[in-house]
């Protein structure tokens, strides 16, 4: 999830009551909230953001030593201000705050690995866009109400947030078994891979995409009215076409292929090479923002290309 999401979980949270546990409990809760994107760093270097993102820092080692991270500077932060603070009550706010955020980003289609270092297995929820305005008002309305020190406003808010996202990981699963049916009735064949993710702001409407071998198939399922759209157009993988073989040993490349879910590649002639482009069909129309690769490859290596 965005970080204005994350940030309205952890004062939420500490006006639902829990801010009154030590101090520092809503600067705790609001700052774990976040810390697991510590791994926004990789920006500053020349590492593909996404091959390293959602990575280290969300996996179970991260799980368990950012919260003692959190809660020991903390805990020497009010130690230096002589602000009165109980290190157990900060470990446990740094706990609430480090796995919400771990759960949020489970959520959506971009993807979070669980188990890293262990494995690099991508888990995916496909329930809750990425940046959910509806997250984004039920809890920062709790959260605005309870200024004035009720706690009730911001119990609903988290109550109510829990139970949307509750029903998103129900419409999610019922959308896929629809489709999975669907897609075997007009075909025979069982999709290689199959995401039903969520959109911006409509809760009802769900973009499809399935993997059928050499190429995708994009669509869209509603709710009300129940149907289940597939586009007429194809979009190719292409990945056995040589130039992207050469390709894939670009640095770059094998970085945004270390994320990417649904990779698909255009090779143009460009003077005496091949431009390879990498992309992913769940961000197609986004080419800013790490999601694509682009190599050169010289024609002699990549000559064999079709059309070319």
């Amino acid at each position: 999830m965005d970080n204005v999401c994350h940030t309205l979980v952890g004062l939420a949270a500490a006006r639902a009551g829990l801010k009154t546990k030590t101090g520092l409990a809503t600067a705790t809760l609001a700052i774990s909230a976040n810390l697991p994107d510590i791994d926004v760093l990789v920006f500053a270097t020349s590492i593909p953001s996404v091959a390293f993102r959602r990575g280290w820092t969300h996996g179970p080692i991260a799980q368990l030593l950012l919260p003692l991270a959190c809660a020991g500077a903390m805990w020497l932060f009010a130690r230096r201000r002589h602000v009165p603070a109980s290190f157990p009550w900060l470990l446990a706010l740094s706990f609430v705050g480090i796995y919400t955020h771990v759960f949020l980003d489970y959520l959506n289609t971009y993807g979070v690995r669980l188990l890293m270092p262990f494995s690099h297995r991508w888990f995916y929820g496909d329930a809750v866009f990425i940046v959910d305005l509806w997250l984004w008002g039920i809890l920062g309305l709790g959260w605005w109400r309870s200024r004035h020190g009720r706690t009730r406003p911001a119990r609903l808010g988290l109550a109510m947030a829990t139970v949307y996202i509750a029903l998103m990981l129900i419409s999610a699963r019922s959308a896929r078994s629809i489709i999975a049916g669907r897609w075997m009735e007009a075909t025979g064949a069982v999709p290689a891979q199959l995401m039903v993710g969520p959109v911006p702001v409509n809760p009802i409407r769900k973009n499809i995409i399935i993997d059928a071998g050499d190429h995708y198939v994009t669509g869209r399922f509603d709710w009300f009215p129940r149907r289940v759209i597939f586009d007429p157009e194809r979009i190719e993988k292409n990945a056995d076409q040589p130039a992207v073989a050469v390709a894939r040993t670009d640095a770059k490349v094998a970085g945004i292929l270390v994320w990417s879910r649904f990779p698909f590649w255009t090779v143009s002639p460009v003077g005496s090479e091949f431009e390879v482009t990498l992309r992913d069909v769940r961000f197609a129309g986004m080419d800013r923002g790490g999601f694509t690769a682009t190599a050169r490859v010289p024609r002699f290596q990549g000559s064999r290309v079709p059309g070319f």
